[in-house]
């Protein structure tokens, strides 16, 4: 029987890696994007550079801004490039989510969304808007590519459905996976530390509860060091196919870290209010219902209130005095063009 040739050996090896890949030991091989959105000014550009050991002073991101990295498995090995997306201004800026997220990029595709635990007002709304964003966008680049490779799409979802546990087959029942792979990460841990036990209790559990009906991870983090390389650690593991993490922390007391599958709702518990309480708020939904017990104790600001400058050219950060005048005689001209429009369509309908 003649040998292999070096061409066969080498497919073979590479269908192997396939296959690990799919079974879930979280090794996998290809050029990967990672999209980090969220609070503004919660940390995300300082996350993007400690992953890439850029010794560099975050700047604040205009809009959309993109960088990659490169990370070579061994020696003599082709670098993986991981392409690193960021959206600037909260969710202020919800029309760019689609520029990222194609059908090319969809199937090496994860979501890093970024909260700031300082602020647990605009938790919920700031989660929920671009969560709902993102995934609508998700679901109608599935739906196209779907038509073109229908065996993609399946791979895709049965990979996220390979993450949850079977330990506990009832939560598969509620839980409702996001299409590509979720990290949510809650900034501002050494402020947030500071709360009352209780608000403490609220928001851990709550963004528990979210994390595992989404199918994702969960972690907090701050300044500190231990943190901050926990969560490289995570980053890389979806940007360069590392392995990941199996450590797993509950304690409200101490910073989460919560692998995807990991928990579960038996050990999340029932929301935190009076079970007398809980017959009185209607929701249709056990994200509803989690919803309407957070927003109790933390109610939302307006949506206008959060979405703040919707325009980044009128931002005072972004301020040079030149350019700005230059803006101010163009507007100047665009509202005398308007009115010059509407009087000329009143002599017209005069004149008819």
């Amino acid at each position: 029987m003649p040998s292999e040739t070096l061409w066969e050996i080498a497919k073979a090896e590479v269908e192997k890696k396939g296959i690990n890949g799919s079974e879930g030991d979280g090794v996998e091989f290809g050029e990967k994007s990672v999209f980090f959105i969220g609070s503004k000014n919660a940390g995300k550009t300082t996350i993007i550079l400690r992953c890439l050991d850029r010794d560099e002073p975050p700047k604040s991101t205009l809009a959309l801004e993109y960088t990659y990295g490169r990370r070579a498995k061994g020696h003599n090995t082709p670098k993986d490039i991981a392409h690193f997306w960021e959206l600037g201004g909260g969710i202020s800026l919800l029309d760019l989510i689609s520029i990222p997220i194609t059908s090319d990029t969809l199937r090496m595709f994860s979501l890093v969304l970024v909260l700031d635990l300082s602020k647990p007002n605009d938790l919920w709304p700031t989660m929920e808007n671009l969560l709902q964003a993102t995934k609508s966008h998700v679901d109608k680049v599935i739906m196209k590519l779907g038509k073109m490779n229908s065996k993609a799409v399946s791979e895709m979802r049965q990979k996220i459905w390979n993450n949850m546990q079977k330990d506990h087959p009832q939560d598969r029942e509620i839980i409702d996976p996001f299409p590509v792979p979720l990290v949510i990460i809650g900034s501002k841990y050494d402020i947030f530390q500071d709360f009352e036990s209780e608000k403490r209790k609220v928001i851990c559990k709550t963004l528990r509860f979210v994390a595992h009906y989404y199918g994702a991870s969960l972690m907090f983090t701050s300044k500190s060091e231990a943190l901050l390389l926990k969560i490289r650690g995570v980053i890389n593991q979806l940007a360069f196919g590392i392995d990941k993490s199996k450590s797993i922390c509950v304690d409200q007391n101490k910073p989460l870290f919560i692998t995807a599958g990991l928990d579960s709702f038996s050990q999340i518990g029932s929301p935190p209010i009076p079970e007398n309480d809980i017959g009185k708020l209607h929701a249709h939904s056990p994200m509803e219902l989690w919803k309407k017990v957070y927003e109790k104790l933390f109610p939302p600001k307006s949506i206008n209130t959060l979405k703040d400058i919707k325009d980044p050219a009128r931002d005072p950060q972004y301020a040079e005095s030149e350019v700005d005048e230059m803006r101010i005689q163009k507007d100047q001209e665009l509202e005398q063009y308007k009115r010059n429009s509407s009087k000329s369509w009143k002599q017209i309908e005069l004149d008819s």
